[in-house]
């Protein structure tokens, strides 16, 4: 499901774990004045003020600020993006991208939001679980004719490299 807004105001977290994330709940922060170079994953909520060039991995929620820069794959149970971020994002559950969100790169979840203002210059992929397992199932058990088309979706838009 995607939701357009038109104003920041109406922009709001809608998942439980994005909407009682208070700055003590944060595990790692990068600061405004920090630059990571490398790939770091984490278990716990992530907090980016600064710039990361490496690919960033949380089992929870990832919010990139206004000022902030990844340049690399991101992959996170949830997202919400107001800062850039030059690469894939894949979230399990939501991103969202605020209204001075700029993202060069493809983006996957099950729900995605977008504020007027926002910039998203890549694929955009919305599957649950059981349609991504669906589509494979089919795409390997079927052979296509050459005039055949395919209209099925990859598993994932985004790099499998973030994984690792």
């Amino acid at each position: 499901m995607a939701l357009f807004r038109d104003t920041p105001e109406e922009t709001h977290l809608t998942t439980k774990s994005m909407q009682n994330t208070t700055p003590h709940e944060v595990e790692t922060i990068v600061g405004p004045s920090v630059k990571v170079e490398g790939d770091f994953n984490s278990q716990g909520n992530v907090l980016i003020q600064g710039i990361v060039s490496g690919n960033v991995k949380t089992d929870k929620y990832l919010q990139v600020e206004v000022g902030a820069k990844i340049m690399a794959s991101v992959r996170a149970d949830s997202v919400k993006v107001s800062g850039e971020v030059q690469g894939n994002i894949r979230a399990k559950t939501i991103i969202e991208l605020t209204s001075t969100a700029r993202v060069i790169g493809d983006i996957e979840a099950k729900t995605l939001i977008i504020a007027s203002g926002a910039i998203l210059h890549g694929k955009c992929a919305m599957l649950n679980t059981s349609e991504v397992s669906d589509t494979k199932a089919k795409a390997g058990s079927k052979r296509r004719l050459e005039s055949e088309v395919d209209f099925s979706f990859p598993k994932s838009l985004v790099d499998e490299e973030a994984t690792a």
